[in-house]
């Protein structure tokens, strides 16, 4: 190297990392005008060597790491400020693992990582080492280093970054508990601090505090989500009415608010009240129908977590299950055995055209009825219900698996459907025109793979993929384990276009011109790849890597968290991302939404411990199984008889 080049080098250097190459001890003024080989050589026979935690040497040779001049260093993601580094002192070599030299080349070792304590956050400040001047200096330093010391410093820079965000991310979930009378009751949906406008994300809602109340579970802090359950049951039983109509009992709140009000006749005392949202107060004036099948969920994971059965047991946990059973058990006017809700009544909470029986309410719908059944007390109270409700799990999974799911094969025999069939034997039982294929279908399904369609109705098939309802139905056994492995086979072979530059899509493809004007009314927030249109949320990463352990296929997962680990941070966890690749942050997202912290601190919490999972799946019994061969081989026509008494599912 040339003498004004290491004197240029060293100078940048010198003021992003003072420790090593300021007024140090270790460095003398003739060290720091001498070429690199010639100061590698001579600091090797020093005594005393200076430590620090993270090489620039492995940012160097990485060109992916950057310096910073003005108070900090950057190692990936992560700053690490100047006051830190000052810490670093000389010590002799027989205690250094920071600098040795074999045969004239500078090796470089990295200290435990878990020693730097690095501060949160990006520093954005001038005086930094340039892509074009680090690839100047590439083969010139590539000499000085060994590549196995690079390959462990690189690593070791990786875990720092990651632990950095793991510790961020818990952090934050903690500042968004609520509490209610001095207990944590809950977390609010998001705490952005640039936000003026806070709307109802000051809120506990029912469906967003399910990942955080997973990520408090596998923490073993189960306080938070058993006041969390036995609260949000109270709430089941208050008055919910709107326009003078009350909907049914057993209807779970979207969300509730603790507020502090002051005792009636002593202005000087107060005391907290729970102040529910049912849908009265929410944009479209929606019933969650979600939240009950999410809150047995809960509840069924809190009892295998923490061993605590007692909860589940209580006759009000268990009155407040039932309450929620029959409003969903309840008979109509439908034929078909799914759930049949208005648009709006899940996580999609706007209109985007999932009317109907959508997916996601399906999957949670059977996950629910499986949890209850675990825990439901045998007795004769709940004979006819559990009857019931086993009937309906065996009508629930055979329409999904049967009339749901589409793979190429599947597809091309829709294309060659006769429609206007009357007949007990119809092949085109729903009469679906072939020209509702689309032509973004044919070429976007893969020879391997498929998936569960978004909704199913007469003439009607949604054939968009949602993300939240084909995940579930792994988890829940409502999808077979070939159907299961397909679809982690569609998202391994359309990840481009389902994970992209952040995980996970929440539905795909978007809506689009004049059919986006016509399914969501010209929706200004759901527009072509933004929020539920398209866009891409980072709290499906929890559902995702449950869905592949159960399927023993973990590097799935892995690899979306590596891909969401890069930005989500430093993005400040926003609450989805637009455009087709997921590059912008949503332009309406909070930041700092706790289900995006809570998801991603789930997923790294279940990918160190797969076993933990098990909190969340159910499996498929061989009941379930006998009844769908007997649905199968079963003449249609002689269903129309009367029920047989001895029949074990009656359908």
């Amino acid at each position: 190297m040339a003498m004004g080049t290491s004197e240029a080098v060293l100078q940048i250097f010198s003021q992003a990392v003072p420790c090593l190459f300021g007024s140090d001890p270790c460095f003398s003024k003739s060290e720091l005008i001498s070429p690199f080989e010639s100061r590698v050589r001579s600091i090797k026979k020093r005594r005393s060597r200076c430590m620090l935690k993270c090489s620039f040497m492995t940012q160097i040779h990485t060109m992916t790491h950057q310096l910073h001049g003005n108070g900090g260093v950057l190692c990936g993601n992560t700053s690490i400020h100047r006051s830190q580094l000052q810490s670093c002192k000389c010590q002799s070599a027989d205690n250094v693992s920071g600098i040795a030299a074999e045969a004239g080349n500078g090796t470089w070792f990295v200290d435990n990582a878990k020693k730097m304590n690095p501060i949160n956050g990006v520093m954005d400040k001038p005086n930094v080492l340039e892509f074009q001047d680090v690839q100047e200096l590439k083969p010139e330093m590539e000499g000085s280093i060994s590549n196995g010391a690079v390959e462990t410093a690189r690593d070791t820079c990786a875990k720092v970054r990651v632990d950095s965000i793991e510790d961020e991310a818990w952090d934050l979930l903690r500042e968004s508990m609520v509490y209610y009378c001095g207990s944590p009751i809950g977390t609010i949906a998001a705490k952005d601090p640039t936000s003026s406008n806070v709307l109802n994300y000051d809120q506990v809602f029912i469906r967003d505090f399910i990942p955080s109340g997973i990520a408090f579970l596998l923490k073993g802090e189960y306080d938070i989500v058993r006041n969390f359950l036995l609260h949000t049951l109270q709430l089941q039983s208050w008055e919910k009415t709107m326009d003078c109509h009350s909907p049914g009992q057993g209807l779970m709140p979207a969300s509730f608010k603790v507020r502090t009000v002051p005792l009636d006749g002593d202005d000087s005392a107060t005391e907290d009240v729970l102040d529910p949202d049912f849908g009265e107060a929410a944009i479209g004036r929606v019933a969650p129908v979600d939240s009950g099948l999410w809150w047995i969920i809960l509840l069924r994971a809190y009892g295998k977590s923490s061993g605590d059965l007692s909860v589940q047991e209580r006759i009000d946990v268990q009155t407040g299950i039932k309450m929620i059973l029959r409003l969903c058990l309840a008979d109509g006017f439908d034929m078909f055995p799914t759930l049949l809700v208005t648009d709006g009544s899940c996580m999609i909470d706007r209109r985007m055209g999932i009317h109907g029986h959508p997916l996601e309410i399906q999957a949670l719908f059977h996950s629910a009825l499986l949890c209850a059944r675990e825990m439901l007390a045998p007795e004769d109270g709940s004979a006819d219900l559990i009857r019931a409700l086993n009937n309906r799990l065996v009508a629930l999974s055979f329409h999904i698996r049967e009339y749901y799911w589409i793979d190429m094969k599947k597809l091309n025999e829709i294309y060659r459907y006769k429609t206007e069939e009357y007949s007990y034997d119809a092949v085109n039982k729903f009469n679906i025109y072939p020209d509702q294929i689309s032509p973004w279908l044919v070429e976007w399904m893969p020879t391997k793979g498929g998936y569960l369609i978004g909704n199913l109705q007469p003439a009607h098939m949604d054939f968009r993929f949602f993300s939240l309802g084909n995940l579930w139905s792994i988890i829940s056994s409502l999808a077979t384990m070939d159907q299961s492995h397909a679809i982690l086979d569609l998202v391994e072979a359309k990840w481009g276009g389902l994970v992209a530059e952040m995980p996970l899509k929440i539905c795909y493809p978007a809506l689009e011109g004049q059919e986006w004007q016509i399914i969501t009314g010209s929706d200004p927030k759901n527009t072509p790849w933004s929020y539920h249109n398209g866009g891409s949320w980072p709290t499906l990463l929890w559902q995702l890597t449950v869905a592949c352990i159960k399927m023993d296929r973990p590097q799935i997962a892995a690899k979306a968290i590596e891909i969401a680990e890069r930005r989500i941070a430093r993005d400040k966890w926003p609450e989805y991302y637009d455009t087709k690749k997921a590059r912008f942050i949503g332009k309406q997202a909070r930041l700092f939404q706790t289900w995006s912290i809570a998801g991603y601190l789930v997923a790294k919490l279940l990918l160190s411990d797969p076993n933990a999972a098990k909190i969340l799946i159910t499996e498929e019994d061989s009941a379930l199984v006998n009844a769908f061969s007997c649905m199968i081989s079963a003449n249609p026509r002689r269903k129309r008889g009367r029920k047989s008494s001895t029949q074990a599912f009656i359908v």
